[in-house]
């Protein structure tokens, strides 16, 4: 069954870039405006995020969402078969910065939020970079396409890394020392009683405190990575360190920076971020959450 799957997925990744392009708008389209696709979750996530902008401004971040989301995922079916030259033709990054970390010895964890197109990120870290490359990723539920797309994400030797069987896996690269891992930063805490509660457009919301606490205990030095389309089909990932010294912040405030930068990141490129994300799930209660807040 296995072979019959990838067999399928491998002749839809020979379309021509142009068709698949025609395929991806076609699809965006019925998301938008037939399926209505999460409209009410983007729509939401729109109005808190740009209050001040027009309807009809937030209605134009919302159909290029639309087809940054579609081409995703056309782009990741691409990927099954693209030959490395046209990757490389396709991909670009100032991988020197993680480069001249490794250089130092320490570890990196590379801060990212949910950008289009994280598969060719993914790549261009373990391709380009100096560093072994973890990736921790969330298994999808058909266990068929599951092992297409690991097979897909380890191609240039990433070491992919099951979010649920990070705590038993993570170690043993721990231990070595030398590595980069990718995170992305910005999930929903499954419970808001347990995370850091930080400004993110003007509104109180929980994050994860999972990817501060690792860089604490491993000293590792935080580098934000933006990823981010060039034009269609073309993309580059903009490496910023945050810091090489995750010991020398207080409580919360290593994440407050990341949720900063993220903030001003997704300020400059609306659309390319995930706004079907669900990332205003929990409202702020003073009586809950005061002692939560980052200051």
């Amino acid at each position: 069954m296995y072979k019959l799957v990838y067999a399928f997925f491998y002749l839809l990744s020979l379309l021509p870039w142009r068709i698949a392009y025609i395929v991806s708008d076609f699809v965006a389209f019925l998301l938008q405006y037939i399926i209505r696709y999460r409209k009410q979750v983007i729509d939401k996530n729109l109005t808190i995020a740009f209050p001040k902008k027009s309807v009809l401004e937030r209605k134009k971040i919302a159909t290029k969402f639309y087809r940054n989301f579609t081409d995703s995922f056309i782009e990741t079916i691409k990927l099954i078969s693209i030959s490395t030259a046209e990757f490389e033709k396709r991909f670009t990054s100032n991988v020197e910065v993680l480069n001249q970390l490794h250089e130092t010895g320490q570890a990196v964890q590379i801060m990212a939020g949910h950008f289009f197109n994280w598969e060719f990120a993914n790549w261009g870290v373990a391709k380009y970079g100096k560093y072994p490359f973890i990736a921790v990723y969330m298994p999808l539920s058909n266990p068929y396409i599951n092992n297409i797309v690991l097979k897909m994400r380890e191609r240039f030797g990433s070491i992919m890394i099951p979010a649920t069987q990070f705590k038993t896996q993570f170690h043993k690269y721990a231990n070595q020392g030398n590595y980069a891992m990718a995170l992305a930063a910005d999930q929903n805490p499954g419970n808001p009683l347990s995370a850091y509660w930080v400004p993110f457009f003007g509104r109180l919301t929980p994050f994860v405190k999972g990817p501060e606490k690792g860089a604490l205990l491993n000293n590792t030095a935080q580098v934000f990575v933006h990823f981010y389309r060039v034009k269609r089909g073309y993309y580059h990932s903009e490496y910023e360190v945050m810091t090489t010294s995750p010991n020398y912040f207080k409580d919360g405030q290593l994440t407050a920076l990341f949720v900063k930068i993220l903030e001003e990141k997704i300020k400059a490129k609306p659309a390319n971020y995930l706004w079907s994300h669900r990332r205003w799930r929990y409202e702020y209660d003073a009586s809950k959450h005061e002692k939560l807040v980052v200051h």
